[in-house]
C-alpha cells in the first residue's frame, strides 16, 4: 500500500510532481497505475489486466515474474546487491562479459558495462574519439550517422540522432554537429544498395574522412526514429566505407539485439559484418534491471590504452552492478533454453497474419513486420489518446508515437494473446 493511500491520491500526486518520458508536467494524459505484472500481463490498480504489447519498451522479452530470473536476483541478493567496480571485480560481471564475447560478432573481445543504452552510446563515442586521438589524429572528432536514426537522450547520443525528423531538434546549435547520410530505402530484402544512396554516402566519406572518428548505425531496424526497416546490404556497405577511409564502425544494437529482428541474435549478423564497437542493452537483463554494455575489438582497446590517458575515460558508479549482471546471465540462458528463434518466428508469423487487415484500412500508409516487431504506419500523426484508449478497450497496452502504432511483444507471448495485440493495433490505427 502506498503511503499516499488511495489510487486517486497517488495519481493526484503523480500529476503534480512526477515527470514521465516525453510528457508535459502535469501530464496531458493520466498514466495508468500498474499494481503488478505476471506473464505478459500488467494488472492495473482497478483490477483490469492488459497484455503488454510493448515488452516494457522492448526489454521484457521473457515477460514478468519469470521464475528463473526471479531466482537469479534473489540468489545474488543473498550474496551482495552492489559493489563498486573500481579496483574490485566479481563473478557475475566476468561471466557476463565472457558470454557477451561468445555471443556477439567475432572480434569484439572487450566489454565495458554501462548504466543504460544511452550511456553505452556515450561510451562508444568516447572510445572512437580516444582511439583517434591516440593514433595522432585528434582532428577526427565527428560521427557519420544515418537519417532516421535514434541513439538515446544523452548529449553525445542525441547528436547522432536525426536532427530534423528526430526528437532532438530543440537542441540544434547546442549539440556537436555530426554528418548524416541518407536514410536507407525501406525494405529488408534488397540485395544491393540503391545507387543514389551509395553515391551520396560515399561522397560524404570521401569529403570528410579526415574529420570522422566513426560511423554509427542501428543495423536493419531503426527504432525510436521511426521503426524503419532496411536491408542488410546497407550495413555491409557502411562497413566497406569505414574500412576504405580508416573510420570505426559503431553498431547500436540496443533495440535490435538478442533476437528482436528475427533469425539472428544480433542484427549485424544479417549483414555478415562485425563492427569495431557494439552497444547492447534493453533486453540484456530481460527487463529486470537497467544494464547495458559497449563491446570493442582488441584493436580499438589497444589503441585507447596507448593514448595519453592510458585508460578509457569513463566510470559509472553502478558499473557492472552484480544484481543486473546476475539476472542478465539468467536471461541469456533462458533465451537459449526457450529456443528464441522459434519464439520470434512464431511472433513474426502471428503479427503478419493479424496485421494484414490493417493494410486496407483508410489512413494506413504502410504495414510492416520484421522479427518480433509489428508496425502500422498512418498517413497522419497518431491521436495518442484515442489510439491508446482503443487498445486498452481491447485489453492491450500499446504506446503509439508520431505516425506509428507498433508492438514489440515479449517473445513468451501466447498465440491468443498475440492475436489480441494485432487486433488492438488495428483498432488503435482506426481510432487514431
Amino acid at each position: 500500500m502506498s503511503a499516499l493511500g488511495s489510487t486517486d491520491a497517488l495519481l493526484a500526486y503523480d500529476r503534480e510532481h512526477v515527470w514521465h518520458p516525453y510528457a508535459p508536467l502535469p501530464a496531458a494524459l493520466p498514466p495508468l497505475p500498474v499494481e503488478s505484472a505476471a506473464g505478459v500481463r500488467l494488472r492495473l490498480a482497478d483490477g483490469r489486466e492488459l497484455i503488454d504489447g510493448m515488452a516494457s519498451w522492448w526489454c521484457a522479452i521473457h515477460g514478468y515474474r519469470v521464475p528463473a530470473l526471479d531466482a537469479a536476483v534473489r540468489d545474488q541478493l543473498d550474496r551482495m546487491a552492489h559493489v563498486m567496480f573500481g579496483g574490485l571485480t566479481h563473478a557475475p560481471a566476468v561471466e557476463l562479459a565472457r558470454r557477451l564475447v561468445e555471443l556477439t560478432p567475432d572480434g569484439l573481445e572487450h566489454v565495458f558495462f554501462a548504466d543504460s543504452g544511452s550511456v553505452s552510446v556515450e561510451v562508444a563515442i568516447k572510445m572512437a574519439l580516444q582511439f583517434q586521438r591516440a593514433r595522432g589524429r585528434p582532428e577526427r572528432q565527428r560521427l557519420l550517422a544515418l537519417r532516421g536514426g535514434y541513439h538515446g537522450d544523452t548529449f553525445g547520443a542525441m547528436s547522432a540522432c536525426d536532427p530534423v525528423g528526430g526528437m532532438h531538434e530543440l537542441w540544434t546549435g547546442t549539440l556537436p554537429r555530426q554528418l548524416f547520410a541518407p536514410c536507407p530505402p525501406a525494405g529488408f530484402g534488397a540485395a544491393e544498395v540503391d545507387p543514389a544512396w551509395d553515391v551520396e554516402t560515399t561522397a560524404l566519406f570521401e569529403a570528410h574522412a579526415g574529420e570522422l572518428a566513426a560511423a554509427i548505425a542501428e543495423p536493419v531496424v531503426q527504432g525510436a526514429g521511426g521503426m524503419h526497416v532496411y536491408a542488410p546490404a546497407y550495413v555491409r556497405r557502411l562497413r566497406e566505407l569505414c574500412d576504405a577511409h580508416d573510420v570505426l564502425l559503431i553498431l547500436d544494437e540496443i533495440a535490435t539485439g538478442f533476437g528482436r529482428t528475427g533469425g539472428e541474435l544480433f542484427a549485424a549478423a544479417h549483414a555478415g559484418v562485425a563492427p569495431d564497437v557494439m552497444c547492447v542493452g534493453k533486453a540484456l537483463t530481460g527487463g529486470y534491471m537497467t544494464l547495458a554494455a559497449t563491446l570493442c575489438s582488441a584493436w580499438v582497446a589497444r589503441g585507447i590504452g596507448a593514448g595519453e590517458a592510458g585508460v578509457l575515460m569513463h566510470g559509472p558508479t553502478f558499473m557492472a552492478n552484480p544484481l543486473a549482471c546476475a539476472v542478465a546471465l539468467a536471461s541469456l540462458g533462458l533465451l537459449e533454453e526457450r529456443d528464441w528463434r522459434a519464439d520470434v518466428a512464431r511472433v513474426e508469423a502471428g503479427l503478419r497474419a493479424g496485421l494484414a487487415p490493417a493494410a486496407a484500412q483508410p489512413g494506413v500508409a504502410d504495414v510492416r513486420v520484421q522479427g518480433a516487431i509489428g508496425v502500422v504506419q498512418l498517413d497522419r500523426p497518431v491521436d495518442v489518446a484515442a489510439a491508446t484508449a482503443a487498445a486498452v478497450e481491447h485489453g492491450v497496452w500499446l504506446r503509439p508515437f508520431r505516425d506509428l502504432v507498433y508492438a514489440m511483444p515479449p517473445y513468451a507471448i501466447g498465440d491468443e494473446d498475440l492475436a489480441a495485440v494485432a487486433a488492438a493495433m488495428c483498432a488503435a490505427a482506426k481510432a487514431a
